[in-house]
């Protein structure tokens, strides 16, 4: 497997996760996420290279629909999934949940005040 950076940062989360592969319904958690990809441990086994739906619920409670998603790294029950097909609607509520979690953590930070030499 070649090394690659990722081109989007990931924020970790903690959320459910419904996906089919074929018939069968698996269900698991999302531990972290990007504008383009998962990851996540689930009950039903999944390949690389397999392609399949999911539904994940932020912890904002909105549901995101993934029409498509693949496989792309395998790690036991964990794995890496990249984003391919999805409607505008749920990359917005993605994108934007990835937004509100980096100004939350911008306004956790501490602010120095004054000359640091004081």
């Amino acid at each position: 497997m070649s090394f690659m950076i990722r081109p989007y940062r990931r924020v970790p989360v903690y959320c459910p996760v419904t996906y089919h592969a074929g018939l069968s319904e698996g269900h698991g958690t999302v531990w972290n996420l990007s504008r383009i990809g998962w990851r996540f441990s689930g009950d039903l086994p999944l390949r690389v290279g397999q392609s399949f739906p999911m539904t994940v619920t932020l912890p904002d409670r909105h549901s995101v629909f993934i029409a498509a998603g693949i496989v792309r790294s395998k790690r036991g029950d964990e794995y890496g999934v990249e984003t391919i097909v999805a409607d505008d609607s749920a990359l917005g509520l993605v994108k934007d949940y990835i937004k509100q979690q980096f100004l939350r953590h911008q306004s956790e930070q501490p602010v120095l005040v004054g000359d640091p030499g004081e």
